[in-house]
């Protein structure tokens, strides 16, 4: 039996008592066939304190996605850079040019466009989607589809209907930030049952999903639901 472990190491909200909470996102995924970091949060300093403090071996990473280019997914680029110059880029195209430019003079970096591609063994980018340009992340499994969503800016069901729709298979869990924060009842609502009807096993809504998103999530999904925050550890035995 295979598993992947997944460690939020950046959050606005915490799962552990006396973990500090600063606005962004960042997770440490662990699989079978690899390890990555995924963002960096707002603040370097902060990040590797909770990965050093998780006991994370921040140099076991293969190489470090960037979902999408706002403050708070790569504040903490340069602190993981200098921890660990080897690591491999991966990043969208809607990253300024000029950064994308300079990382290249400290470490390979790859360059995301539309098209969805293989990133490392059994992790796929679902391509830059939006008008951000933002990538979100497939590990597939036996069980079905991992996604990982920095933001969710072009909609997360339209992420995760996209992730289904490129791998052929359901989600088994789907983490991240939802972006839900400024919408209404209504809104998520609808939000919650397209995602239900696309088979999404488990949720993990955490970051810019919103208070009243993540109580709705909770209230529907029941026990399908999983509370995120700095220092929550996900272990998905497939």
């Amino acid at each position: 039996m295979s598993t992947t472990k997944i460690t939020i190491v950046f959050d606005n909200y915490a799962y552990l008592k006396d973990f500090p909470t600063f606005w962004g996102f960042s997770c440490f995924v662990e699989t079978d066939k690899t390890t990555f970091l995924f963002d960096t949060g707002s603040n370097g300093r902060v990040l590797l304190q909770n990965i050093n403090r998780l006991n994370i071996n921040l140099k076991e990473a293969k190489a470090l996605v960037i979902s999408h280019p706002h403050w708070d997914h790569i504040g903490g680029l340069d602190s993981v850079l200098e921890a660990h110059p080897d690591i491999e880029l991966f990043v969208p195209n809607s990253l300024s040019k000029h950064l994308i430019r300079d990382l290249k003079t400290q470490t390979k970096v790859i360059v995301i466009n539309k098209k969805p591609q293989k990133l490392l063994p059994g992790v796929y980018s679902t391509g830059v989607m939006g008008e951000i340009g933002e990538q979100s992340i497939i590990i597939d499994t036996d069980k079905g589809l991992i996604v990982i969503t920095g933001c969710a800016h072009p909609g997360v069901e339209n992420i995760a209907a996209y992730a289904t729709e490129i791998m052929q298979k359901p989600i088994y869990l789907l983490m991240g930030g939802f972006h839900l924060m400024y919408k209404d009842a209504a809104y998520i609502s609808k939000v919650i049952k397209t995602l239900d009807s696309l088979g999404v096993k488990y949720l993990c809504p955490t970051h810019c999903s919103g208070d009243l998103a993540i109580s709705m999530f909770k209230e529907y999904f029941q026990d399908r639901f999983l509370e995120g925050g700095v220092g929550r550890v996900i272990r998905c035995a497939l």
